[in-house]
């Protein structure tokens, strides 16, 4: 799930990336960490296309559609295309697909969106320089970062990350139902920014794998740039090295990467984000 101000439709071919297995140990828990994050919005109960596939009925392409392909030429793309008939729907492509999987999705008609770095650094001890960076001195005074346990709070949460994404109210009470209702929310800690009593940012961490994947890094428009972003950075990691990860991640978008870098994130793979084009 792409953090902060979102990343589809922005080219990012740019980015210097590693593909395969080789690239690093940490390749096989990133991406099993990230699998299990995308198919807790919906993945039970689908047939067995060759693919891993959620599908949660939200009207938003960020909760359903094809994290990985097990084998691209055994790949039904016309079967996973009418099971994902009637919701927006992306397809991600990373090193745990096979190598051809985006050439067999362009030859049935598959659109590359965007590529979008992949960012891993270890945890442990805090690392001098990097995991409190320069820029926490904008932080706005009287903001806090705090775990969601209650629903009235999980429906702020919702609501911010909802408005910063440009997703419509219309699909927000599911929204909230999808995230109460996760199988694996015993791996999930939900963070949000507070200012003045309102969740002003939001970030969502799932400690799987030994990893702690980072989600929906968002900042509520009117603070952005005054230090949420940091806070928020600064606590999931805080939580990853609580919970025993050997290793954070990420997938960035554009307006994130900086921010990332500056907490010792390095951009370590890829995902080329793909959709159907009607």
């Amino acid at each position: 799930m792409v953090d902060s101000t979102g990343a589809a439709g922005t080219s990012h071919d740019a980015v210097r990336i590693q593909d395969g297995v080789a690239a690093s140990p940490a390749m096989g828990s990133v991406f099993a960490n990230f699998r299990q994050y995308l198919m807790g919005w919906g993945a039970a109960d689908r047939p067995d296309l060759g693919v891993d596939l959620f599908r949660s009925g939200l009207a938003a392409p960020q909760f359903n559609g094809v994290v990985r392909a097990r084998s691209a030429a055994g790949t039904d793309v016309a079967a996973v295309r009418r099971e994902l008939a009637g919701v927006p729907w992306w397809w991600w492509v990373g090193p745990d697909s096979p190598e051809e999987t985006a050439d067999v999705l362009r030859h049935h008609g598959g659109r590359q969106l965007t590529v979008m770095p992949v960012m891993v650094r270890p945890l442990g001890a805090p690392v001098a320089g990097h995991d409190r960076p320069d820029d926490d001195a904008r932080t706005r005074s009287g903001l806090r970062v705090e775990p969601v346990r209650d629903g009235g709070r999980l429906r702020e949460l919702v609501r911010t990350y909802r408005t910063s994404m440009g997703i419509g109210p219309g699909p927000e009470a599911g929204m909230v139902r999808a995230e109460s209702q996760r199988g694996d929310n015993a791996d999930i800690v939900r963070l949000a920014a507070v200012l003045d009593g309102r969740v002003v940012g939001t970030t969502v961490l799932i400690t799987a794998h030994s990893v702690a994947g980072i989600f929906l890094v968002h900042v509520a428009a009117e603070l952005r740039r005054q230090g949420v972003a940091t806070a928020l950075t600064s606590a999931a990691l805080r939580v990853g090295r609580e919970r025993g990860m050997h290793f954070a991640a990420l997938v960035a978008s554009p307006a994130g990467e900086p921010l990332y870098r500056r907490f010792g994130f390095t951009a370590a793979y890829r995902y080329r984000l793909f959709d159907f084009p009607d």
